[in-house]
């Protein structure tokens, strides 16, 4: 029987405790809706088979601190500046990057590599996604250096609307944990209803076929540029910021590969 519970407004013990153990899924809240959250190998087989999702979209690395991004992503110092920018402002935002080859070899060598990254060998590095999941990514980077990976809480391809109700019932008898929080969900877009709300955050790939970051000011038009390849929750602030750091970038929703 799944356990569900309320979250306080701290990290939530019941999620610690089920993290902490081997092959562990739970379910936590962010500004956008649900996720799945897994620390494992054996967690992130559970989540595939919960979300019978595809296994070659890159996969999502929640980043409790710059500390922890800084570790694990190849980075310029002007993406690690981008970055900077939407922490400071409190503004969610994902990157597709390769990791360092120092943390490949640190965190991926069991095997968990193949179910983590896309055929260019880079993820998603997520920041700001939301209290109540961001308090348990900087719990465990802080006392163990695990990582969460996440999806979001839903059969693929549609949404949750932020109801924890909305995650489907596949996920729900899958799951090991429920945190609830359809309040904080619903207080980050206050203007929007439940048809217009964003139900994603904003991806920006800084990557280009091959999965090498891209320059940091193109010097032709066949370099590839950063582009925004999912809209959502503030995106007029993110392309705002992209236009502060980037001379030239693109905009092209869906292009995820």
């Amino acid at each position: 029987m799944t356990e569900h519970v309320q979250w306080q407004g701290e990290a939530t013990q019941a999620a610690i405790d089920f993290l902490e153990q081997d092959g562990k899924m739970i379910v936590s809240p962010t500004k956008v809706g649900y996720i799945i959250m897994t620390t494992d190998k054996a967690g992130l087989e559970r989540k595939f088979d919960a979300k019978q999702r595809n296994r070659n979209k890159p996969g999502v690395v929640l980043c409790g601190s710059m500390e922890q991004l800084e570790e694990l992503a190849e980075m310029t110092p002007k993406m690690r500046d981008l970055y900077q920018t939407h922490w400071d402002q409190d503004v969610l935002l994902g990157c597709i990057l390769p990791w360092k080859q120092e943390a490949r070899e640190k965190y991926l060598g069991d095997g968990r590599e193949e179910l983590m990254t896309d055929r260019r060998g880079t993820s998603c590095f997520v920041i700001r996604y939301g209290t109540p999941s961001e308090q348990l990514a900087d719990y465990f980077w802080k006392k163990e250096h695990k990582m969460i990976y996440a999806s979001s809480a839903n059969p693929s391809g549609k949404g949750n609307r932020g109801k924890v109700t909305g995650i489907g019932d596949r996920i729900e008898n899958a799951t090991d944990l429920v945190i609830e929080a359809d309040d904080y969900v619903a207080s980050i877009q206050p203007d929007k209803t439940v048809d217009t709300r964003y139900e994603q955050g904003v991806m920006v790939s800084l990557v280009d076929q091959d999965g090498k970051l891209v320059k940091d000011e193109a010097e032709s038009e066949a370099d590839t540029k950063p582009v925004l390849i999912r809209k959502g929750l503030d995106v007029d602030k993110i392309m705002m910021n992209l236009a502060d750091f980037y001379n030239v970038w693109e905009y092209h929703h869906g292009a995820y590969y």
